[in-house]
């Protein structure tokens, strides 16, 4: 049996995170009015963040889908299906698609070690830097938080691709 104060309960956990999810929401809803975005973007996403699958962005929200590997500890890989949402705000520089600020909400189904069959919520933050064409960068943090299971923080870094289309 696990000891109740090195563990974080699933509601508490959500909690005490309530102002970072309230920030990044505001922060995310008024800059929709800066959009440069494209009207649509389709993603093979190769590495880890958002997860290796594939993602939709309509303006500047997307919808992600895939298998996402994370280590909590040096050494051992952790594995789930992500589902999400992500919004996009705050695009930098001149490009026709411009690199970008991130915040998102996920589902998490756990295949593997502690979180064999459980379910997590997987929130996250970052930046995409757009290198050349499709090809991007992201950097991040997810936090996850499952019950019965401490909160754990990790970073998120990623490569993607991305195809856009005008309509």
């Amino acid at each position: 049996m696990k000891n109740p104060s090195k563990t974080f309960s699933f509601f508490n956990a959500l909690k005490n995170k309530s102002t970072f999810i309230a920030f990044l929401l505001i922060a995310s809803s008024s800059s929709f009015a800066q959009s440069r975005f494209s009207k649509n973007e389709l993603s093979v996403n190769a590495f880890r963040n958002p997860s290796i699958g594939a993602e939709y962005r309509h303006k500047q929200v997307s919808y992600h889908a895939g298998y996402y590997p994370t280590a909590f500890e040096s050494g051992e890989n952790t594995s789930f299906l992500k589902v999400g949402v992500t919004a996009w705000f705050l695009p930098i520089g001149r490009k026709e698609n411009p690199s970008s600020f991130y915040s998102g909400a996920s589902y998490l189904r756990g295949f593997n070690r502690d979180y064999e069959g459980k379910n997590a919520l997987g929130i996250e933050a970052g930046f995409r830097w757009m290198i050349w064409k499709g090809l991007n960068l992201r950097i991040g943090a997810i936090a996850v938080a499952s019950p019965d299971e401490s909160l754990k923080i990790n970073p998120t870094p990623g490569i993607s691709y991305s195809f856009f289309f005008k309509k």
